[in-house]
């Protein structure tokens, strides 16, 4: 393992910065720990439908969780200015105040078995950066350890979510087919 320093500076978005350095790195890792403030915080609370969006002078709490090529996936709690404690799942749009310092640890050489895959995987998604429910399908296929692709898009309705190649619909479709069991089969087991 080798930690990396990242500091971020005012305005980052947290969850853009980690995405980018776990993709520029093409590797597996995690955060070690994390001191700073934010500007806005947007967060996916457990059974809402869209992200709770916090503004003002928010300082950071926690933020743990994976860093991969493909993605992120990582949970933040925070203090309002009423000392106030909130927290879940980190989307994108939260946003560093004055500055942030996160200490990464990346994983050296091959990324771990239960995150290797000897075939092609047979989901692939189309995401867009911002997109709560792409972040949302993200975060359910890797929970859920399913290997996938993600290809990223600009226009069209996302997320797109394919199986062996037959589109099956966007996260409502997602969620709709991990209810009835039938992403089973495309889990990957270690």
């Amino acid at each position: 393992m080798r930690a990396l320093p990242l500091h971020l500076q005012a305005g980052s978005d947290v969850h853009r910065s980690l995405a980018e350095l776990a993709a520029a790195h093409g590797t597996h890792g995690f955060v070690l720990s994390v001191v700073g403030n934010l500007s806005q915080a947007a967060f996916q609370c457990p059974g809402q439908t869209a992200p709770t969006v916090l503004r003002g002078e928010l300082e950071i709490i926690t933020l743990q969780g994976t860093l991969a090529p493909e993605g992120v996936h990582l949970h933040l709690s925070l203090s309002d200015g009423n000392c106030q404690v909130w927290g879940g799942h980190l989307e994108p749009g939260t946003l560093v105040l004055k500055g942030a310092d996160v200490l990464v640890g990346l994983l050296e050489g091959a990324p771990p078995a239960a995150a290797a895959t000897a075939a092609e995987p047979r989901v692939e998604i189309v995401v867009a950066a911002g997109c709560p429910y792409s972040a949302r399908a993200l975060r359910m296929l890797r929970t859920l350890s399913i290997p996938h692709t993600v290809q990223h898009s600009a226009q069209g309705p996302v997320p797109q979510v394919f199986i062996d190649g037959v589109m099956v619909g966007g996260y409502d479709a997602l969620a709709d087919l991990h209810g009835r069991g039938e992403l089973e089969p495309l889990r990957r087991h270690s």
